[in-house]
């Protein structure tokens, strides 16, 4: 038994006894931790409703349950089949597509049946992205507008993510003009994320100066949001009646929430605490979900290597994209290898002690891309395994 901290080796005895029947790999989900997580994430939003992005959880039963709390209302997807699909299922009858949609299949069922266009809003940037959805008499689509909420402090300079060509409040009165133009289509909602405030860490670990950076672009960027956000809002508002505007993310609940002139907030990798989100300091998740390795060979006295365990995640490569090792405590990945596709060497304190069989949990970098490696998911409380629910993947969904 390794030297570990009481409360990790607490948790990492209490997940090996409710696991005990399994064979790795599985993935689990500590649903005491994920409750806090969601309950934390309402009380930042200040009684502003959250909405739910499913790309974040991938997990039917676990969008549920969260929806089943007052204070959870709709779901982002984030593919317009998806979005289909959940409302068919009846998981939510109130669902925004967050990118733009060229899924001409998927198009034609929103088109061609009233309750589906009615329970979906599907996001656009441009009139372009309109040209691509039929029409059907008597049924009118619903439309949201993406405003790129990046930051652009001087010419050619972009802070934040590339999504839409929407940016100043006369291109957003532009479109919303355009789009109430042509029958068949409303505009019912505005969203905007703010990536480089939301989905970026200001506490890096060992990183002080990227964390020192990133606090001051996110202490400039946020005043000059807030600003244009409202003066877009003010300028589709001349064009179309507003149900909702959407902001925000895990990392800036509390931030997006206490801009006037946002009515709803998206939070969803809050729930399972992926260890990106140790690198904020306003809110750190309690790391929830997790995904669990055997080790399978000892190549030396300071080494355990684990079968698999490079579940990647998306964006650019770098070492923040890897996986985890979070128990037992005391392990860390070998710079030379990583987390490999067929196996993992380990070291650290924690490596000493482990022995051929025993299992090491990983967190994964993001949240709900841990789902497309399994087709079930564990749900623990305490020391049992109380529910085994599917996956997207094990439903036999796999959207991007």
């Amino acid at each position: 038994m390794t030297n570990v901290s009481s409360e990790r080796s607490a948790l990492w005895t209490r997940y090996n006894r409710a696991t005990a029947d399994l064979d790795p790999p599985f993935a689990i989900v500590d649903l005491d931790a994920f409750d806090a997580n969601s309950g934390a994430l309402l009380a930042r939003a200040a009684g502003k409703p959250l909405r739910v992005p499913s790309k974040s959880v991938r997990v039917r039963a676990l969008i549920e349950r969260t929806l089943a709390r007052p204070g959870w209302h709709g779901i982002m997807a984030f593919t317009l089949a998806e979005a289909v699909w959940l409302a068919e299922h009846g998981t939510a009858d109130d669902i925004l597509v967050a990118y733009p949609t060229a899924d001409r299949a998927a198009l034609r069922r929103l088109a061609s049946d009233e309750k589906l266009a009615a329970a979906i809003t599907i996001m656009v940037d441009s009139p372009e992205q309109l040209d691509l959805v039929p029409r059907t008499d008597g049924i009118t689509v619903r439309v949201c507008i993406d405003l790129d909420a990046s930051w652009r402090p001087l010419a050619k300079v972009h802070i934040g993510v590339r999504r839409s060509p929407v940016h100043s409040p006369k291109q957003a009165g532009d479109l919303a003009a355009a789009i109430a133009a042509r029958p068949g289509f409303r505009v019912v909602g505005v969203m905007s994320y703010e990536a480089q405030i939301a989905g970026l860490g200001d506490a890096p670990p060992g990183r002080p100066v990227r964390g020192a950076l990133i606090r001051a672009i996110q202490a400039r960027s946020m005043p000059e949001l807030l600003a244009r956000r409202a003066a877009v809002v003010a300028a589709v508002s001349r064009h179309a009646e507003l149900e909702f505007v959407n902001g925000g993310g895990t990392g800036s609940v509390a931030a997006t929430a206490a801009d006037p002139a946002v009515t709803e907030v998206a939070a969803g990798s809050g729930l399972f605490g992926p260890w990106l989100f140790d690198g904020y300091r306003n809110w750190r998740p309690q790391p929830a979900a997790f995904f669990a390795m055997s080790v399978v060979r000892r190549p030396n006295a300071d080494t355990a290597t684990t079968l698999g365990g490079g579940w990647i995640a998306s964006g650019e490569t770098a070492p923040t994209r890897q996986p985890l090792p979070w128990l037992p405590e005391g392990l860390k990945l070998i710079g030379t290898e990583g987390a490999g596709e067929v196996q993992t060497p380990l070291v650290g304190p924690g490596a000493r002690g482990l022995r051929v069989g025993d299992r090491v949990y990983f967190r994964h970098s993001k949240a709900g891309e841990l789902c497309e490696h399994v087709n079930e998911v564990h749900l623990v409380q305490g020391d049992r395994i109380v529910e085994t629910v599917p996956t997207y993947r094990g439903e036999g969904r796999a959207f991007l």
